[in-house]
């Protein structure tokens, strides 16, 4: 199988490692040509340096032949991105990104993306030790208490910034679809009229984000 993974830091690394330890097709991309310096004299998968959120980037590292695509690059809205394209642009069935923020998590699951949250991980580990557990579980993450919505922005919603619309702990606005382009955000982005939003919520804020948003609606996950 071809795999490509985005970011080649400790995890990405590894990670292209171990699976050309298994035969597969590997091939690594990041911006920084000494990030490569951490793989081992044996590797024996391809690099490129860019990044991995350019089309032509990943064009030319094979993504239309991959089988399977990781990014696991520091920053969540990067590797977020590179997702999204490698899904939409380049159809890849198997896509994995590495998040810090947990409740971004089931927004992008349900955009057909799945995520891997080191914060939830190693939060469930840590106790596991704690309450000294006979095994060591797989950790997973519970998205029981978060639901994902769109809304349309209009009226006094727009040219406000993403962030006045956001709790702490309770209202993530992660991305938008802006003239069926579909974005990032981050707290600073501005709504502009006929912007889709796509948020999560818990529980508790749902009625907080139905008085911002009166049209929002619970959304579908996206199917491969």
């Amino acid at each position: 199988m071809r795999y490509l993974i985005v970011g080649c830091g400790r995890v990405g690394s590894a990670l292209a490692e171990k699976l050309d330890e298994d035969g597969h097709e590997v091939i690594v991309i990041d911006e920084n040509p000494t990030a490569f310096k951490r793989l081992r004299k044996e590797f024996g998968g391809h690099v490129v340096v860019g990044t991995g959120i350019d089309s032509e980037v990943l064009r030319r590292a094979g993504a239309e032949k991959a089988n399977a695509f990781v990014a696991v690059t520091n920053g969540d809205n990067r590797n977020i991105m590179a997702a999204l394209i490698a899904r939409t642009e380049f159809h890849i069935q198997k896509i994995v990104a590495r998040i810090y923020d947990p409740q971004r998590g089931q927004l992008y699951r349900d955009l057909g993306v799945e995520t891997v949250c080191p914060t939830t991980v190693n939060a469930q580990l840590i106790r596991d030790r704690l309450v000294e557990s006979s095994t060591v579980s797989t950790p997973e993450i519970e998205f029981g208490v978060l639901t994902t919505l769109v809304a349309h922005v209009g009226g006094a919603q727009v040219d406000k910034c993403v962030g006045d619309f956001e709790e702490f702990e309770r209202i993530r606005i992660a991305a938008l679809i802006r003239k069926g382009r579909l974005l990032v955000v981050s707290t600073d982005t501005i709504l502009e009229s006929g912007d889709e939003v796509h948020a999560v919520v818990t529980s508790d804020a749902f009625d907080s984000f139905i008085q911002s948003f009166p049209d929002a609606r619970k959304t579908k996950p996206v199917r491969s």
